[in-house]
């Protein structure tokens, strides 16, 4: 037992398991503890125990060119930005300027990338989290751990449901998302906006193109209120990209916070992908 925190005045019990296993059966008051820079910046008067799981060692990144790379998400945001601009990354991976630019998008400080953990962006599911975009945008693959069950492989882009909601449930947890090769090897392209030079993002959109196919994917998000995206299998012209914009992003889909109302983002959205699709041509 430890003593009442004193920002989190509710908490009891905090335990640090050595691996998953050994939290046998799953509690309400139960929260899963990794950086924790959400988990300490308001009250949680809904829990009584954190479970650290700075024990559980896992490796924060494995890269390897001929599958990609696997993210732990217990990797931090510092780690992941190092990682992006290594020297030594391989030449194919023409998409790993995404990393940096990703990491760079979120409205927090070096102390934060510090502490603040992949895992943790994805899984408190704000609109602005920049890797649900860098995880979406390369075709990620959650690999969730359920409380039962079989580890479970989920899309990125499905993963954020909508506002802080995911596919996790009690219990569950992330365990690393992995970015395919051939993603990886894909063209970039990207716009974002935000009200600060260093502030939220209003909208981050990112267009990524195969050398192979020249298949088009754009992923739309901080803009609306979950990933959304759209795919063509070649570039599409003005006016067929504006169509698949009317057709498939609703006006429900946009977000609107004091950072940028609905339609000043719907307005960001149509002005940003044909840049992006000019670009990646």
């Amino acid at each position: 037992m430890v003593a009442p925190n004193m920002d989190l005045h509710h908490i009891t019990s905090q335990r640090s398991p050595l691996s998953p296993d050994e939290v046998q059966a799953w509690e309400p008051g139960f929260a899963w503890l990794a950086g924790g820079t959400w988990l300490f910046s308001e009250p949680q008067p809904g829990l009584n125990t954190l479970l650290d799981m700075g024990k559980f060692n896992w490796s924060a990144l494995q890269a390897d060119e001929g599958t990609g790379l696997e993210i732990a998400a217990t990797c931090t945001i510092a780690q992941l930005h190092e990682f992006g601009g290594s020297a030594s990354l391989p030449e194919s991976w023409r998409a790993t300027p995404l990393i940096q630019t990703c990491c760079e998008a979120l409205q927090s400080s070096f102390k934060i990338w510090n502490e603040a953990t992949v895992g943790g962006n994805l899984c408190l599911g704000l609109p602005a989290g920049g890797l649900i975009s860098l995880a979406a945008a390369l075709e990620g693959i959650c690999i969730v751990w359920r409380r039962s069950g079989a580890p479970q492989s989920i899309l990125a882009s499905e993963f954020v449901t909508g506002i802080q909601q995911t596919t996790l449930g009690p219990g569950d947890l992330l365990r690393s998302i992995h970015l395919p090769h051939w993603a990886l090897k894909k063209q970039p392209a990207w716009r974002r906006f935000s009200q600060t030079q260093e502030g939220r993002s209003t909208a981050l959109l990112i267009g990524t193109r195969c050398p192979e196919t020249g298949e088009v994917l754009l992923t739309i998000t901080a803009a609306t209120v979950r990933p959304i995206q759209l795919r063509f299998p070649s570039l599409p012209t003005v006016s067929e990209l504006s169509n698949r914009l009317q057709e498939s992003v609703k006006s429900s889909d946009y977000f609107n916070d004091p950072h940028g109302t609905a339609d000043h983002r719907r307005h960001l959205v149509h002005y940003f992908a044909p840049q992006i699709i000019e670009e990646l041509a």
